[in-house]
């Protein structure tokens, strides 16, 4: 267990409650649910709530940001996945990698029997209707965006931006409500929490940004200490703390301030930017045979 310890992580602006009223509102109008995850983290990035909201609908789990993550582990998560009968694809929305695989699972896994009910009916020109949900800054926009091949829907990386419900047309046989991504009330696993936090679904401002930057030191000099020596030209070991870990990357970097103190704030900052734009490498925050319930 890490020693570096960060404040109790709680966000959950207004918006976000009334999106769930939204998800709530417009349930009826869809034929399926497709939640947006980010493939680095695709348990906690899942909201706990989302099954509950969208009880009774088909769902399609899509692992977004699939070039951003370890693809070793990103192949063991479809199959955890789908070894829970649940419908899963993985894409990277910035490229189109992975797109094709949408369309087919939706229409081929998660909604067959519907689709086969129309076609014997006479009714196999009727849309199919999704629900497009998923937490802030997992790539929502940019799934929409590349899938109906415009720019519909605004796309920011900043969490919380996408404000209001929109329909977007995917051809003539799909589509898509757009919600606006929401979180949930509580984090009770920080850990959770703190995922997040690295990967920017919550906001910089509400987090002290040197102590989540000795977090994330920590797993990667325990978990890709390769890729640290690659970039930062740092020789870490699993038994460095997150403030000495902090401090040798300002030094690499040569960020000091008077007195040849390491300016901690700055290499903070620069980390967790260089890894939200996947400059360190392709990373994945959490593994299948970590998760607890199996």
């Amino acid at each position: 267990m890490s020693e570096t310890e960060i404040k109790s992580i709680q966000w959950f602006p207004g918006h976000m409650a009334k999106t769930r009223r939204a998800i709530k509102e417009n349930l009826s109008l869809v034929d399926a649910v497709v939640e947006i995850i980010d493939a680095r983290i695709p348990l906690s990035s899942q909201n706990p709530e989302m099954g509950r909201m969208t009880a009774g609908k088909p769902r399609l789990f899509v692992l977004n940001k699939r070039d951003m993550a370890d693809s070793s582990v990103t192949d063991k998560w479809i199959s955890w996945f789908r070894s829970r009968g649940i419908a899963a694809v993985s894409m990277d929305c910035k490229t189109g990698k992975g797109l094709k695989s949408f369309t087919a699972a939706l229409e081929n896994q998660v909604l067959k029997d519907l689709l086969e009910t129309r076609r014997s009916k006479g009714m196999s020109g009727t849309p199919t209707r999704v629900m497009i949900v998923g937490i802030p800054n997992v790539g929502k926009s940019s799934f929409i965006n590349r899938m109906s091949g415009s720019k519909k829907a605004k796309v920011e990386d900043r969490p919380g931006v996408t404000r209001s419900k929109q329909w977007v047309k995917l051809g003539d046989r799909i589509e898509m409500l757009d919600m606006p991504g929401v979180l949930w009330p509580k984090f009770d696993d920080q850990e959770v929490a703190k995922r997040l936090a690295f990967t920017g679904a919550i906001k910089d401002d509400i987090l002290d940004t040197e102590t989540l930057a000795m977090l994330l030191l920590e797993y990667l000099a325990g978990n890709y200490p390769e890729m640290l020596k690659a970039r930062y030209k740092m020789d870490t070991t699993t038994e460095m703390k997150g403030l000495e870990l902090l401090e040798l990357l300002g030094k690499k970097r040569g960020m000091l301030i008077s007195g040849g103190e390491v300016d901690t704030e700055r290499a903070a900052i620069m980390l967790l930017d260089e890894f939200r734009a996947g400059k360190i490498g392709c990373i994945s925050l959490e593994r299948p045979e970590d998760d607890q319930n199996g």
